[in-house]
């Protein structure tokens, strides 16, 4: 199953985008997760990918569309957020030192400890791909 959703580069959006990712979550997978896990992990991680568009590739450009693709392969789950924005330079990403009290950079930290697998692609065919993919367990009745 695919989904795709394209909303503006606005931070009103988000509970549009939480709704859109949960709903297609539960429709394909049902009563088969234990979402109270599953979906604070999958939500905050697409939280955070959909703010850093907004507030940093796209800042001062709400205009600018951002696109969500979902794609579910039995458990697996790939979620795409698309901008067009600068792009970011992985090369000058360090991770937060705990001990330096760095106010940013965490976001690529959250995502990499929640996701299974992250990937970000600078400028293909004219915008940047940030990939999210996790498979969801199935719920394990004791």
């Amino acid at each position: 199953m695919k989904s795709e959703l394209h909303v503006p580069s606005d931070l009103n959006y988000l509970n549009i985008v939480e709704s859109w990712l949960l709903g297609c979550l539960k429709i394909q997978l049902g009563e088969s997760v234990d979402w109270s896990r599953q979906s604070s992990r999958l939500r905050l991680a697409l939280v955070e990918a959909y703010s850093n568009v907004v507030r940093h590739a796209h800042k001062e450009q709400p205009n600018l569309p951002i696109l969500l693709r979902l794609e579910f392969n039995e458990r697996d789950v790939a979620l795409e957020i698309w901008d067009y924005g600068a792009g970011f330079d992985m090369s000058t990403y360090f991770p937060p030192n705990p001990d330096d009290r760095q106010e940013g950079g965490y976001g690529w930290l959250i995502m990499n400890r929640l996701m299974d697998k992250v990937e970000y692609q600078l400028q293909v065919d004219g915008a940047n791909c940030l990939k999210l993919e996790a498979t969801i367990p199935e719920l394990v009745n004791n």
